[in-house]
């Protein structure tokens, strides 16, 4: 089974997803499965993990409610308050969808640098534990220090970084974020998803050796089986195609076998967020 673990549904709201902005106009319009079936197909992928786009109880329903009636979604990533006095009461209610593999925050949206090490966010990240259930981690550069802190206190969470942590591949800066990565690959409860960089890089300039320096980075300090492939679609569509993003990701594989290939692919994805071949 070849899996997207990365991908967003959204009817469009205006005021909801303001960081939807007028540059990203590609994307200002309604994407669900219907949208996507076609392009799956067409690249040879079975299935997907659909990940919270907006912070609500409301989201993490409607992706539950869309994946009753679409086989492509394998798993469903959604968003609970856990910061909340009644966290485990909200992810209690949660646990009758067997469908919702994990949840995230967008903490990249978060300006205090220690968001993720908050006494009430660390409780609701241990009522996740309790349950099995995986985090994805969404984070920016001011954020690396109490993300390694966060996982380091939480080692029977399973974690997963969205993005590679979003490098500054327009810039071409690396040394700074490469510690980091070299930094959290030290946690064996950490994965990382290939996917997200090309919005990270120059949306109409680039080309697919801008990112091979970053992806064989994630590569050498995660190994081959803590990582994932996963598109960002629709978001990737500011920049890129479905197959753009598959070929950014391919082409920087380099001394792969095709037992790692097929983990890439979507065994590890699977394997993480508990999905069943």
């Amino acid at each position: 089974m070849r899996i997207d673990s990365h991908q967003h549904f959204w009817v469009f709201n205006a005021e909801r997803d303001a960081w939807i902005t007028d540059d990203m106009a590609a994307i200002r319009r309604n994407f669900l499965p219907t949208d996507l079936a076609a392009v799956l197909k067409s690249n040879g992928i079975d299935g997907t993990i659909a990940v919270q786009a907006s912070q609500s109880h409301e989201e993490t329903q409607f992706l539950v409610d869309l994946s009753t009636m679409y086989a492509m979604i394998k798993g469903v990533v959604g968003w609970v308050d856990l910061q909340s006095d009644e966290v485990e009461k909200h992810v209690e209610h949660f646990r009758q969808y067997p469908i919702i593999k994990g949840f995230r925050h967008v903490v990249e949206a978060e300006e205090d640098p220690d968001f993720l090490i908050r006494p009430a966010f660390l409780r609701g990240i241990k009522a996740l534990t309790a349950r099995q259930y995986t985090y994805d981690l969404l984070i920016r550069p001011r954020h690396y220090d109490s993300t390694l802190v966060c996982v380091e206190q939480n080692p029977e969470q399973r974690f997963v970084l969205d993005h590679m942590a979003k490098p500054a591949i327009r810039t071409r800066e690396f040394d700074e974020w490469a510690i980091f990565i070299e930094k959290l690959a030290t946690f064996p409860n950490v994965y990382c998803k290939v996917s997200g960089l090309v919005t990270e890089a120059d949306w109409k300039n680039w080309t697919v050796d801008d990112f091979k320096p970053y992806i064989q980075q994630v590569v050498a300090c995660f190994g081959k089986q803590r990582i994932m492939f996963g598109t960002d679609w629709p978001v990737c569509l500011v920049a890129a195609t479905y197959e753009d993003v598959m070929q950014i990701a391919g082409t920087a594989l380099t001394g792969f076998s095709d037992e790692d290939l097929t983990a890439f692919w979507g065994g590890n994805a699977a394997q993480f967020y508990g999905v069943k071949y």
